[in-house]
C-alpha cells in the first residue's frame, strides 16, 4: 500500500480502545505531521495515544514528515486546525493513498482534493469484515464509552448493518 497520513483523532481513539495496532495491520506504515505528533504525544502525554503511537514510531511503523507546499498548508489553516490542515497538506504533496480522518469539515475539505478517506469507524468495519475483531457493535460502544468518541446514532446503525450485525430499534 502507498503512503497512509493519519490525523490525531483516529490514532488517539484507536489507542483508547486497545485497537492501534489495527492501524499497522491493515496499512503497514503511518506517516503523521509534526502537528499531529504534538497533539497526541507532547501535549497530550496524559492521555490515550501518547505512549502506544510513542511506542508505534519507535517500532518504526509511525513516521513524521513536515508538509513543505506551505502555501497550500496556510490555505487550509483557514478552515481547519493544524492537525488537520497539515494532513491534508502533506497527502496532497505525497499523493497518498489514503487519509485516516474522523472530523466532518477535515473529511469534506479533503474530498475536495480528491483524497480517499477513512477514520476510526471505517478501521474498525474492516477489521471485522476480515476477521480481526469479534463484533463491530462491542468495539463501537467502547468506542462511544471509555473512547469517548461521539457517534451520530444513525451512522452508529449503519455501521452495523454494513456487517451484518443487528441494529437495535
Amino acid at each position: 500500500m502507498g503512503i497512509v497520513v493519519s490525523d490525531s483523532s483516529t490514532l488517539i481513539h484507536l489507542a483508547a480502545i486497545g485497537r492501534l495496532d489495527l492501524l499497522q495491520a491493515f496499512f503497514g506504515r503511518i506517516v503523521i505531521p509534526p502537528a499531529v505528533w504534538e497533539e497526541v504525544v507532547v501535549y497530550g502525554r496524559e492521555r490515550a495515544g501518547a505512549v502506544e503511537v510513542q511506542q508505534a514510531r519507535q517500532a518504526g511503523w509511525i513516521e513524521i514528515q513536515a508538509a513543505t507546499n506551505l502555501a497550500l498548508l496556510r490555505l487550509l489553516e483557514h478552515e481547519l486546525d493544524a492537525g488537520e490542515a497539515q494532513v491534508i497538506a502533506l497527502a496532497v504533496e505525497q499523493a497518498a493513498t489514503l487519509v485516516l480522518l474522523d472530523e466532518s469539515e477535515a473529511r469534506q475539505i479533503a474530498a475536495v482534493y480528491n483524497l480517499s478517506k477513512t477514520g476510526a469507524i471505517g478501521v474498525l468495519i474492516r477489521a471485522k469484515q476480515e476477521g480481526k475483531i469479534e463484533s463491530l457493535r462491542t468495539e463501537l460502544d467502547r468506542l462511544r464509552g471509555p473512547g469517548g468518541f461521539w457517534i451520530e446514532e444513525s451512522l452508529y446503525q449503519q455501521a452495523l448493518q454494513s456487517v451484518g450485525e443487528q441494529a437495535v430499534s
